[in-house]
């Protein structure tokens, strides 16, 4: 037997010997690749179809950033959910005042995660955009720890691969992030609010939602950080539910006026949309809003009905956080 052809057999040999475990290999290979990725885009949710185009500018901007990944909206709130739902009757209707079907169809949390998993996505990164972990986000996070929690005899089996949970606007509590850092990223997108109210030589007055079983010291850090980054533009920020309400707000304002002489006010939301809470708490007719109540103490108010989510520099913030997100448990993204 000549050395050539003994070196032939043995590579034949040793071919036959691997093809098991090449074959293993590149199954294995596959795998990963059908494990696709998609994000899920949780947002409290407006009733106000005008209001929608905040949300969808951050859906937009994030699939600019990761182009061929699917991002699906849905709504933390079930109140809204079910008024959308109550809407289809007329789809054509609200489908012809320009919303979009996602959102006339607007499907909760649960049913997010069963579509994508019927389409063959098993990564999923879901990204709240509320304002910071409150009440919303904490009921997000426990659907998505129990999603997480599904185990099956065989791991292949397991309805989804990786999930990830992205943090909110201004962050989020725990020590992995800190959140004051969050918070001044997003407060640096807020230029524009605050040269528009020197220009008018005005206060800036923002209305959050707030909430009445939780804390809302986030809001007075927040403002506290706003006087610093804009230090000639008097900022204050209130709350709908909790405090600091309205009446706290003139009265921080009765005490700038004494001081600074200011009588304009620039009256914007603090919150992802320009929703019922905007149109209606904030810059409605009735006696109560807070448009009313300042007007009713002479300061000239000119209201902003445009959302966070709106400003394209605010709605990016989520891309980054999708990005951290998808780092921790190992999501490739684009």
């Amino acid at each position: 037997m000549t050395s050539h052809l003994r070196l032939r057999i043995i590579l034949l040999m040793v071919i036959c010997i691997m093809a098991p475990s090449l074959a293993l290999a590149a199954h294995g290979d596959d795998a990963k690749k059908e494990d696709k990725t998609a994000i899920i885009l949780a947002s409290f949710g407006t009733t106000i179809p005008s209001g929608v185009e905040s949300i969808v500018n951050i859906q937009r901007k994030i699939q600019e950033a990761y182009p061929g990944v699917p991002v699906k909206i849905t709504f933390t709130s079930n109140i809204i959910r079910s008024v959308w739902k109550e809407r289809q009757a007329e789809a054509q209707k609200w489908l012809g005042e320009g919303v979009p079907e996602e959102i006339l169809y607007v499907k909760n949390i649960i049913s997010t995660f069963g579509e994508l998993l019927e389409e063959g996505y098993r990564n999923i990164i879901v990204q709240p955009t509320h304002i910071f972990f409150m009440e919303q986000s904490h009921d997000l996070a426990r659907y998505v720890d129990a999603m997480r929690s599904i185990r099956t005899i065989k791991d292949k089996w397991r309805p989804f691969a990786k999930i990830a949970l992205g943090r909110p606007a201004l962050g989020t509590v725990g020590p992995r992030y800190d959140y004051t850092k969050d918070m001044e990223k997003a407060l640096k997108t807020l230029a524009d609010d605050a040269e528009s109210a020197r220009r008018e030589k005005a206060a800036l007055v923002y209305m959050g939602h707030g909430n009445e079983h939780w804390p809302s010291g986030i809001y007075a850090e927040a403002q506290k950080m706003m006087q610093e980054l804009y230090p000639d533009v008097k900022t204050h920020i209130g709350v709908v539910e909790g405090h600091p309400g309205i009446d706290e707000v003139v009265e921080a304002l009765a005490e700038a006026k004494s001081k600074s002489k200011i009588r304009r006010v620039v009256l914007k939301p603090f919150m992802i949309v320009a929703g019922d809470h905007a149109l209606n708490d904030m810059a409605g007719d009735d006696e109560e809003s807070w448009k009313s109540v300042l007007s009713a103490k002479k300061y000239q108010v000119i209201p902003v009905l445009k959302g966070l989510g709106s400003n394209d520099a605010f709605a990016r913030i989520f891309v980054s956080h999708i990005r951290d997100a998808a780092k921790e448990v190992g999501i490739p993204l684009p």
